[in-house]
């Protein structure tokens, strides 16, 4: 085992522990307590921008009918101010307050601001939460208000380096072209595709008409090297379209390895997986998501 991943996991614990307990774990150790939603305050460093709402009613439904089995993690308020500061949990203290609770089972931790940023990031990464333009501007925020470097990020949060420098390279996109990556129009793999154009306002052109005649990733490519794309992809027949658990299984893939995948199914449950990589550093980097280490051949 590297030092890097043996590392990994030792801080993989500590998080788990910071992130907090199940109620029964807390109840043991004597650290369950309930507090006022109302003296709760948002974490200021929470890098998720939008809350799926289909998602926060099925937690509600779930917090409705078994309780709440975690309970969030806060801090004392920094500086001296009344009340708590939350660290992890900011969906379940949302459906809590949007079932009319007016307190909420809570542990509460001593840490400082970039454990609260790196918690949250991590909290997040791990519930697939994160839209990969959060996901990079959560990254830039570690480097920028605490001086770390991308290894340092990549350690503190359990991802490669190359991880973490490709979902920074993001950042450089026109503002379009971050929007449409944020709202899930455009996939990691389009974007990187542009990445290419140095001209914000043909990146931008490019993005939009890849989502509005639904390039795939190959057409971006072509026109970013002033090929030919198709200009509108044919329509499948009804009935034909891609099943959805196959889309949530390109999206799942997405998210985890950081590029554009497309999987096939067959007949008798076979199929192809297909994986888009943009650089050599790209093709190391998916290499050792997928065998767990650098690949050395």
């Amino acid at each position: 085992m590297t030092e890097t991943i043996a590392s990994r996991r030792r801080l993989g614990r500590g998080l788990e522990a910071l992130l907090g307990p199940t109620r029964e774990e807390a109840e043991r150790e004597g650290s369950l307590v309930e507090l006022a939603i109302a003296d709760i305050r948002p974490n200021p460093y929470q890098p998720r921008r939008d809350v799926d709402p289909g998602a926060l009613e099925e937690l509600q439904a779930s917090i409705r009918k078994a309780g709440l089995l975690q309970p969030v993690v806060v801090r004392p308020a920094p500086g001296g101010a009344r009340g708590f500061e939350l660290i992890a949990g900011e969906r379940r203290m949302r459906a809590c307050q949007a079932l009319g609770w007016e307190k909420i089972p809570a542990v509460k931790r001593e840490v400082d601001d970039r454990t609260v940023l790196t918690l949250a990031l991590v909290e997040n990464l791990q519930r697939d939460d994160l839209s990969p333009v959060d996901e990079a501007r959560g990254y830039d925020r570690l480097i920028a208000e605490f001086s770390l470097t991308q290894q340092d990020v990549a350690d503190a949060v359990g991802r490669d380096r190359s991880t973490v420098a490709n979902a920074l390279r993001l950042l450089k996109l026109p503002a379009g072209v971050l929007a449409l990556l944020h709202s899930g129009e455009l996939s990691v793999g389009h974007a990187r595709a542009l990445l290419a154009l140095d001209d914000a306002r043909v990146a931008t052109s490019l993005a939009k008409e890849a989502v509005d005649l639904g390039l795939s990733v190959r057409d971006v490519e072509d026109r970013v090297r002033g090929g030919r794309a198709p200009v509108r992809r044919p329509r499948l027949k009804k009935g034909m379209g891609q099943a959805p658990e196959v889309r949530r299984i390109e999206d799942a893939l997405r998210r985890r390895l950081g590029t554009d995948v497309r999987v096939t199914l067959r007949a008798r449950g076979k199929g192809q997986i297909h994986l888009n990589f943009y650089s050599n550093d790209d093709l190391a980097r998916l290499l050792e998501l997928i065998l767990g280490a650098p690949f050395d051949g």
